[in-house]
C-alpha cells in the first residue's frame, strides 16, 4: 500500500513541474517574440526546477513525477503494482493541476486545448530517444551516487530540449497535461497517444540496455 507521503510527494512534484514548464513558456512569450529566447528561458527553468524538485522529494517518494519512470521501477521490482497505479494516477492529476495553476497565475483561461501539432514519425522517434536517454541517465547515475541523479536529470532534460525535434517531453503525464494548454509548450491532443507510446518504448529499451550493462559486469 503506497504511503500518503509518497502520493503527496508525487502529486506536488509533478504539479510544480508542470507549473514550471508551462509557466516559463508563458513568461517567455510575454517577454519575447523570438522562439529561440522563449525556448532558452523554458529550458533553463525546466532543467533547474526539475533538479530542485527531485532533491526535495527524493527521500519521500523517489521523485518519479513520470509514469515512464514509475513503470521502469515497477519492472525492476522496486515498487509494487499498487504503487505503480497510484503513482501514475496522482502524477496525471498533479500535472493537470499544475497546468491550471500556471494559467491562473498568468490570468489566462484555466481550461484550454492545444492547437500546437507535433506530428511525424521523426518527432515520435525523437520522443523515444529522449525517454531512452532519461531512463538510462536515472538508472546509471543512481548506481554511481543517488544524490547526483537530480543534477544529472536536470542537465539531461536541458540538453534534450535542444537536441531532439520533439523538445524532449519524455514523460506521459507531462504530455497529457500539455495538451490542455494552448500556449508555447502545448501539444495537440491528437499527437498525445503517439508520444506516450514511443516514450514507453524508449523507456523499456533503456531498461534492457541497463540490464545488459549490469550482466556484463559479472
Amino acid at each position: 500500500m503506497p504511503k500518503l507521503k509518497e502520493l503527496l510527494s508525487e502529486f506536488t512534484g509533478t504539479c510544480f513541474l508542470l507549473m514550471i514548464v508551462v509557466g516559463s513558456g508563458i513568461m517567455g512569450q510575454n517577454l519575447s517574440e523570438q522562439n529561440i529566447l522563449i525556448l532558452l528561458g523554458n529550458t533553463i527553468a525546466t532543467g533547474t526546477g526539475l533538479m530542485v524538485l527531485i532533491w526535495i522529494f527524493m527521500q519521500s517518494s523517489g521523485s518519479h513525477f513520470n509514469p515512464a519512470v514509475s513503470f521502469i521501477f515497477y519492472l525492476s521490482k522496486e515498487i509494487t503494482s499498487l504503487q505503480l497505479t497510484s503513482y501514475i494516477l496522482v502524477q496525471i492529476i498533479g500535472a493537470l493541476t499544475g497546468v491550471v495553476l500556471a494559467h491562473y497565475m498568468f490570468n489566462l483561461d484555466l481550461f484550454q486545448l492545444s492547437g500546437n501539432y507535433r506530428s511525424g514519425i521523426n518527432i515520435y522517434f525523437a520522443e523515444s530517444v529522449a525517454t531512452f536517454g532519461l531512463i538510462l541517465t536515472i538508472l546509471r547515475v543512481k548506481e554511481l551516487n543517488q544524490f547526483l541523479v537530480a543534477p544529472a536529470v536536470g542537465l539531461y532534460i536541458t540538453a534534450g530540449y535542444w537536441f531532439t525535434s520533439s523538445t524532449s517531453f519524455a514523460n506521459p503525464a507531462v504530455t497529457i497535461a500539455r495538451s490542455f494548454t494552448d500556449t508555447f509548450t502545448g501539444i495537440n491532443l491528437d499527437n498525445v497517444i503517439f508520444f506516450i507510446a514511443f516514450q514507453f518504448i524508449g523507456a523499456t529499451l533503456a531498461l534492457g540496455l541497463n540490464k545488459l550493462i549490469e550482466e556484463s559486469k559479472t
